[in-house]
């Protein structure tokens, strides 16, 4: 299985440059703590994305909690995230936020395509780098 790389610190000055979990587009993210709440500040082209920073930390205590691999599942705000994916955890009243953790409403969603890189060059999960059905698994 190939592992994503990645540049940068992860910080407003020097981001991480990662790519999605097929491997097939660049982004660039970085924590922003200055802003209410925290951020994981997402950018994608012209587009930025804000997600609550603790999602890092979240994500991973559930994927150890679920002990497998789970399906990412990425999906647009305005589209049904699949049952059982990082996508609808990501959206779920279940979650520790009872709810999103993408904080622009219109554009919270994706959370299964942006956020599973974080973790992994963070060393906290393993993610799959197939053309399509990716898994991710915490570490």
């Amino acid at each position: 299985m190939a592992t994503a790389e990645a540049r940068g610190q992860g910080t407003k000055a020097d981001p991480w440059v990662l790519k999605t979990p097929p491997l097939s587009s660049e982004f660039m993210m970085y924590r922003d703590e200055t802003l209410n709440p925290p951020a994981l500040v997402c950018q994608v082209g012209t587009t930025t994305l804000l997600y609550d920073l603790r999602c890092i930390d979240d994500l991973h205590a559930m994927l150890k909690a679920h002990g497998d691999w789970m399906e990412l599942g990425s999906a647009d705000e305005q589209k049904e995230a699949k049952p059982g994916t990082v996508e609808a955890w990501g959206r779920s009243a279940e979650n520790p936020v009872g709810g999103w953790y993408g904080l622009k409403k219109g554009l919270r969603g994706r959370f299964g395509m942006y956020v599973p890189p974080v973790l992994e060059v963070l060393g906290l999960a393993e993610v799959e780098h197939n053309a399509r059905g990716n898994r991710m698994r915490a570490l």
